[in-house]
């Protein structure tokens, strides 16, 4: 399954073995384990209800940042309630390797559903 936008690409191919699935963004990618983009989905996930869940109280200039950490993702979300980028901080819990990604405005809102659909289509 692959999702190629112009500005960023989601991939997921189970034939790649332990990596599996890929996000790239502008001039960088970093594939993902199974396990990695399901932990990334769920906090996906918590961080859409707590912008859903306050999105009725902001006016539509108002700034906001969201932050919410749950091993081994941290993710920071800011912008306004319709038009928001997304920070993410990975730290291996095996200590193999950390990275970071940032999702500007509109690819965040892109991203998050299309990780989304994906997620939910395999089962």
């Amino acid at each position: 399954m692959v999702k190629d936008q112009k500005r960023w690409r989601l991939l997921k191919d189970f034939k790649k073995g332990k990596f599996c699935f890929l996000i790239g963004v502008d001039n960088w990618s970093i594939e993902l384990q199974k396990s990695e983009f399901y932990s990334l989905y769920l906090l996906l996930l918590r961080i859409n209800q707590q912008l859903l869940g306050i999105k009725n109280e902001l006016m539509d200039e108002e700034s906001i940042t969201l932050e919410l950490e749950q091993l081994p993702w941290y993710i920071e979300l800011i912008g306004k309630k319709n038009a928001w980028s997304l920070r993410l901080v990975f730290e291996s819990q095996d200590q193999t390797r950390s990275f970071e990604m940032y999702w500007p405005i509109p690819i965040a809102q892109n991203l998050f559903y299309e990780i989304k659909k994906m997620w939910e289509s395999m089962d």
